[in-house]
Parts: C-alpha cells; sequence; structure tokens
C-alpha cells in the first residue's frame, strides 16, 4: 500500500483533532498499518483548525499531507482552503448545511451530511464531530465499523460514552440511508 492521507479540517475548538485522532486510533487497530496524525492552528483564537493523519502499511516518516485521498471540510473556509489539494479520485465529505460546494472536478465523489442538525436532535453540538466520524465510516469505506467504534471508546470520557456511541450511529446510519449504489469504490486506501 502506498501512502494514503486523510485531513480533516473546520474551526479550532469544534472536536477536529479529536475527530482525526478518532480515525488515527481506528487505523493503528488494523494491524500491519501505521498512522501518524499532526495538527495546525491557524492565528487566531477560534480560527481554522486542521489535522492531517497519513497512513501507511510501512512507518511513516514524511507525515506532511499533500494531497489528501479524503478531505473532511467542516466549515466553507476548510472547504475553500483544502478542496483544491485533493488529489484526483479523492473522497469529500462535508457538513451540508455550512458548505456550497462549486466547480467539482469529475471523479470526486463528494459526500454531505448534516451533522450538526443530526448532533442537535440526539444531544447537542459537542458530539458533532462523532456523528462525522460515523459518516466517515460509512461512506469512506475505509475501516470497519468495528475498528471505528473501539476507537470512539478509547478516545471519550466513560460518562459520555453512550452518548458518544448513539452519535456514532446516528451518522453512520446516515451514511449507508444516502449511499448510491456503487458508491464504495477504492478510495486509494484499502483497510480493514
Amino acid at each position: 500500500m502506498q501512502l494514503a492521507e486523510i485531513r480533516v479540517a473546520r474551526f479550532a475548538g469544534q472536536g477536529v483533532i479529536l475527530l482525526a485522532k478518532m480515525i488515527a486510533r481506528a487505523i493503528l487497530g488494523v494491524k500491519g498499518h501505521h498512522a501518524i496524525m499532526t495538527q495546525d492552528f491557524g492565528r487566531d483564537i477560534g480560527g481554522l483548525c486542521n489535522t492531517q493523519v497519513v497512513v501507511s502499511d510501512q512507518p511513516v516518516c514524511y507525515y506532511h499531507v499533500n494531497n489528501p485521498d479524503v478531505l473532511v471540510a467542516m466549515s466553507q473556509e476548510a472547504y475553500d482552503m483544502f478542496f483544491p489539494e485533493l488529489r484526483p479520485g479523492g473522497v469529500l465529505i462535508i457538513e451540508q448545511d455550512l458548505i456550497r460546494v462549486t466547480g467539482t472536478p469529475e471523479g470526486i465523489r463528494v459526500y454531505g451530511i448534516p451533522a450538526m442538525r443530526l448532533a442537535e436532535e440526539i444531544s447537542n453540538r459537542t458530539v458533532l464531530n462523532v456523528v462525522m466520524l460515523g459518516f466517515f465510516g460509512a461512506v469512506a469505506g475505509v475501516l470497519k465499523r468495528e475498528s471505528l467504534l473501539k476507537s470512539v471508546e478509547n478516545s471519550v470520557p466513560s460518562a459520555s460514552l453512550d452518548l458518544n456511541l448513539k452519535a456514532f450511529d446516528h451518522g453512520y446510519d446516515y451514511g449507508l440511508r444516502h449511499l448510491l449504489p456503487g458508491a464504495l469504490e477504492s478510495t486509494g486506501i484499502q483497510l480493514v
């Protein structure tokens, strides 16, 4: 397997780092796979925050994401800044109530979810990132559901575990209901 790159971006303080950590932990739980996660913060408090996860079947020595295979954009600013870097044939996952997608090149697969509304339906906005993780798991097709659930269990406080598992299921089920037939073609990342 070649290197695979995932970028997650949104405003700081809204769970972007935890979302990327849960993806990286799920990958590390797959035998024979390596992952490294880095994070960048904008200049301003509450500004743009983006995280990168680099995946390989070899130890990862170069951790900078150049052309992500998957971009999870959760704000218009994140989409505007990082969409041009998405590799041809990549997967774009968006918070559909906050992002207007324009000029999508052929071959890019776009999946949208009203993650904020779904988080509010089950609790409040604090579980938005876990709703998005569930959706990522359903539409990206790169990790088994069980690997992602184990990552949630190992990443959130036990007092909020039930709420977070419910949020994951909400996002995952939404993704499965809205996939088009044949949508889970290869994304360039081959994990189990």
